[in-house]
């Protein structure tokens, strides 16, 4: 007995010595695609100059790589990070694969959020107006969700068929206002909607910085919570779990890093639902190592896309939206046809 035991434990600590590398593989993998990015770009600069910029003040490279590279790159891993840690949780807490910020609406609600800005801000026009409105309405669907959730028969279905019905709500506002709206105007809203980092500096990378992390400690504490919630909400009372408590804050703690993070960069499609199964597929349902995973991935993905957005049809820019849909809606078909349950 004490031998199978011992044989238990041995697999048990095999298994998370497997998950703790590939947090460090991904880690690994995000500061190189980071490198990358950095020495990729419009003007012709080599790989060790574009490093040496970053420490030296030598001239043009270094406001290339400060001014414009840095604070993009930065952004890139805040705004994938965050996407991919909200859709984790939105996945944990309505126990549904294809829940998303996307899917449950919140995304849309931010875009419109941000076409009433443009079309409607007149002399207060401003990103920063923009971002405000598009945080503003993220975040009044989001309650509106938790709202639906806290009426008496709900379930996370429930919850999930809301969040359809307010994206194909504020979808379609969206497409009034553009029909409505001056050639400029419209243009500026395409823009938006594909997702853009070309316009973000250091003071947004220092607010959606400290929207998008400061909740990551308090998500991360509850990773038990997550995983006791997987099991159905019957169980996770039965183990001490207030439910109730921990779907109501699990929905704002994401619905604000969603805002966060789609206030300044537009809308960027599918990274919060294909980060998350990703890291599942290779790390399984543990949310103590899925949370940070999934973050990882998901700063990888974004990165990389917008990397490869900037180099692909240079001097054109691909808006990091088109990029990440690419991705992203391949890897929606082949969840719908094979549903996942392997690993799920």
């Amino acid at each position: 007995m004490k031998i199978e035991s011992n044989d238990i434990c041995e697999q048990y600590k095999d298994i998370r010595r497997k998950k703790v590398f590939f947090l460090i593989f991904l880690a690994v993998l995000l500061f190189g695609v980071a490198l990358t990015a950095l020495s990729q770009g419009a003007s012709s600069m080599v790989f060790k100059d574009s490093v040496a910029a970053v420490f030296q003040d030598s001239g043009i490279a270094h406001a290339i790589i400060w001014e414009l590279r840095l604070p993009r790159m930065i952004m890139a891993v805040l705004v994938g990070f965050g996407l991919a840690l909200s859709g984790t949780v939105f996945q944990a807490i309505l126990r549904n694969p294809l829940a998303s910020p996307y899917t449950l609406g919140i995304a849309s609600s931010a875009g419109f959020g941000a076409v009433t800005a443009i079309i409607f801000g007149g002399s207060f026009y401003s990103e920063y107006l923009i971002a405000g409105s598009a945080f503003f309405f993220a975040l009044m669907s989001s309650f509106f969700i938790l709202s639906i959730a806290r009426l008496r028969g709900s379930t996370p279905q429930t919850m999930i068929l809301a969040g359809i019905a307010i994206m194909f709500l504020f979808s379609s506002l969206s497409s009034f206002f553009q029909y409505m709206g001056t050639v400029e105007e419209v243009h500026e809203i395409v823009f938006w909607f594909f997702g853009s980092l070309s316009k973000v500096g250091w003071k947004e990378i220092s607010v959606a910085s400290v929207m998008i992390l400061l909740p990551v400690p308090v998500i991360l504490r509850w990773s038990w919570d997550f995983n006791l919630l997987a099991a159905g909400d019957e169980s996770a009372k039965a183990l001490g779990v207030n439910v109730t408590r921990i779907r109501m804050l699990g929905m704002v703690f994401a619905s604000l890093i969603t805002a966060a993070a789609i206030s300044f960069a537009g809308v960027i499609g599918f990274v919060g639902l294909v980060a998350p199964h990703i890291a599942r597929m290779v790390i399984g349902g543990d949310h103590w190592f899925l949370f940070p995973a999934s973050a990882l991935v998901g700063a990888v993905l974004v990165l990389a896309a917008d990397t490869l957005g900037r180099t692909l049809w240079a001097p054109q820019v691909i808006p990091i939206g088109i990029v990440t849909a690419f991705i992203g809606v391949p890897f929606f078909f082949y969840l719908l046809m094979k549903k996942m349950k392997e690993y799920w």
